[in-house]
C-alpha cells in the first residue's frame, strides 16, 4: 500500500452491489455510505468521486442501464474508473460491454463481485423462490437480482459480456473463516465453501478473480467495503479498509493513469 494516495486526473466512481443503496438512511437522513469513509478518503487526496444509487434488487440489464444513464447525465462522454462492489461490478461489465461505456471507461476495478455466480445464490432461489417471487411481485418489487446471481446466469452472462478490449480489468477478493466469520455469514460461507472453496462469506474467490491482478483481502462481503467486522474490532485485529482503497488508486497510477 501506497503512503501517498495518488490523485487521478479522471473521476472515480463507486458502485454499489445488491441491496442496498449508495446510502443507508434513517429517518429521511443519509445515515451511512456503502463505502463508508472510503469517498472522503480518496477526496482529501484530491479526487472526484461519485456513487450513483440503482435499483437495489432489480436485475443487471436494468441496474447497468440505470448506471450508463446516471454516467451521461453527470459526466456527459469524460473518461472514468469504476470501482464496483459485489453485483455492481457485474452491471459495470455490462454498461461497458454491451452499452457502449467501453468508450468512456478506463479501468474496471471489481470488490467481490460474483463473476461466476454464488452457489448461495442457487441455494436461495431453489429453496425460497416459490414464496419470495410472488411476494416481490406483490409489492412491486424487482427481484432479478437473485436470479441474475446464480453460477448458470452468470455463465451465461460471461458468454455474452466479455472484457472490452480498452478497458483495463482488476479484481479483490476476500476470505473470511473463523474466529472472525459472524453468525449471519455462517451459513452462506458453509454453502459456498462446500462447493467452491474459500469465501468472504457469500462470494468465493474463484468466483471473484478477475482481470489482470486479484488482491485478496481478509474479510467478510461487507467488510470489503469498509464495513466494520464486529469480532475483528473487538480482538482489535480490524483494518480500515480506507487505505486499501488507495491502494487500488496506486495500481492504476503504476498502470499509466
Amino acid at each position: 500500500m501506497d503512503d501517498v494516495i495518488p490523485q487521478l486526473a479522471a473521476p472515480i466512481v463507486l458502485v454499489h452491489g445488491v441491496n442496498v443503496f449508495d446510502r443507508l438512511f434513517s429517518r429521511g437522513r443519509p445515515a451511512r455510505e456503502h463505502f463508508p469513509g472510503v469517498r472522503a478518503f480518496l477526496e482529501a487526496a484530491g479526487n472526484r468521486v461519485l456513487m450513483p444509487r440503482v435499483s437495489p434488487t432489480a436485475g443487471i440489464a436494468t441496474r447497468a442501464n440505470e448506471l450508463a444513464a446516471y454516467l451521461r447525465r453527470e459526466l456527459g462522454s469524460r473518461p472514468v474508473h469504476l470501482i464496483g462492489h459485489s453485483m455492481g461490478g457485474l452491471d459495470a461489465r455490462y454498461a461497458i460491454t454491451r452499452l457502449g461505456l467501453d468508450r468512456q471507461v478506463l479501468s474496471l476495478t471489481t470488490v467481490g463481485c460474483p463473476h461466476r455466480g454464488s452457489t448461495f445464490a442457487d441455494w436461495g432461489v431453489a429453496k425460497f423462490g416459490r414464496v419470495t417471487r410472488p411476494l416481490f411481485r406483490a409489492l412491486g418489487l424487482d427481484d432479478n437480482a437473485y436470479y441474475d446471481l446464480r453460477t448458470e446466469s452468470c455463465a451465461r452472462f460471461n458468454e455474452t459480456t466479455p472484457n472490452a478490449p480498452g478497458v483495463r480489468y482488476y479484481s479483490v477478493a476476500g476470505v473470511i473463516d473463523d474466529p472472525w466469520l459472524d453468525r449471519g455469514w455462517k451459513l452462506p460461507s458453509r454453502i459456498v465453501g462446500q462447493a467452491e472453496g474459500p469465501n468472504d462469506g457469500v462470494v468465493s474467490v474463484a468466483s471473484a478473480t478477475w482481470g489482470e491482478h486479484t488482491a485478496v483481502w481478509r474479510g467478510d462481503h461487507l467488510n470489503l467495503v469498509n464495513w466494520p467486522n464486529r469480532r475483528m474490532r473487538q480482538a482489535g485485529e480490524w483494518p480500515d479498509r480506507t487505505g486499501e482503497y488507495g491502494g487500488l488508486l496506486g495500481q492504476l497510477k503504476r498502470a499509466g493513469f
